[in-house]
């Protein structure tokens, strides 16, 4: 186990680097704050770089860290790490993996500039849970390693396929293949429950105030709405989301 001390460690600043997109673009890598999240990383080490851990927690002895190198750091340096109120104080350094080409998917989210970080993990862990082959996400999305989006997937970007992607070449790609696509839309569209899906198919949501792109609109199979029976104008993307997915894998 290595031990880290000091704050001017060219090893820390690299890490606190991670913060910023554009770092974790960059490296390839990503960080990512908690036990609930290190823990399941770790259910992955092949993804997994290091795991970094405060000298005030330590690590759970059920744990199993393989050959995963553990870093000890002190509070200090724990707390540079952070962007949360309440820090954990323990870290893994992981992989960015390029998935895209080894997955034999049938169901897939598309998902078209959304911006916000909550929104955009709660929509990875409800695809998760639906039992969602892969995850496209579109340009203008919020990035998918966004500390916040982290949080909110907890734990999902380590249990399936979440690609950074043209959405349009990819409903080009799966309509040659005869899945069909299903947008997401308030006009022009059907009622989501009169429509019946198969084993496989695609569903495209949208930003939170303009929804999925007209392009992206005219290239689906069909497009689809929620009906909304009280007063509010429209639902949250995350919530329809869900409402959608388990529609479609009932």
């Amino acid at each position: 186990m290595k031990h880290i001390q000091s704050v001017n460690n060219p090893q820390v600043k690299q890490w606190k680097k991670l913060l910023t997109k554009k770092e974790r673009d960059k490296s390839g890598t990503f960080l990512v704050e908690g036990f609930h999240l290190v823990e399941e990383a770790l259910k992955d080490q092949e993804q997994v770089i290091e795991v970094i851990v405060s000298e005030t927690v330590g690590l759970p002895p059920r744990w199993d860290t393989g050959s995963v190198l553990v870093t000890l750091v002190t509070e200090e340096i724990s707390n540079m790490l952070t962007d949360t109120e309440a820090p954990q104080g323990i870290y893994a350094v992981c992989r960015q993996l390029d998935r895209q080409g080894s997955v034999d998917a049938q169901t897939y989210l598309f998902i078209d500039a959304v911006q916000d970080p909550g929104n955009l993990g709660t929509m990875i862990r409800t695809a998760d849970a639906a039992g969602i082959d892969m995850v496209i996400v579109g340009r203008g999305s919020v990035d998918v390693y966004n500390s916040k989006v982290l949080r909110s997937a907890q734990g999902s970007h380590f249990h399936l396929p979440i690609v950074r992607a043209d959405l349009s070449e990819w409903v080009d790609k799966l309509k040659e293949q005869n899945i069909p696509v299903y947008g997401t839309a308030l006009e022009g569209a059907s009622a989501f429950t009169d429509t019946s899906t198969g084993d496989r198919f695609a569903l495209i949501v949208g930003n939170e105030g303009n929804g999925v792109s007209k392009e992206l609109l005219s290239k689906t199979t069909a497009n689809l709405y929620i009906p909304i029976y009280g007063k509010s104008e429209s639902l949250n993307v995350a919530v329809a989301t869900g409402i959608l997915l388990y529609y479609f894998k009932k």
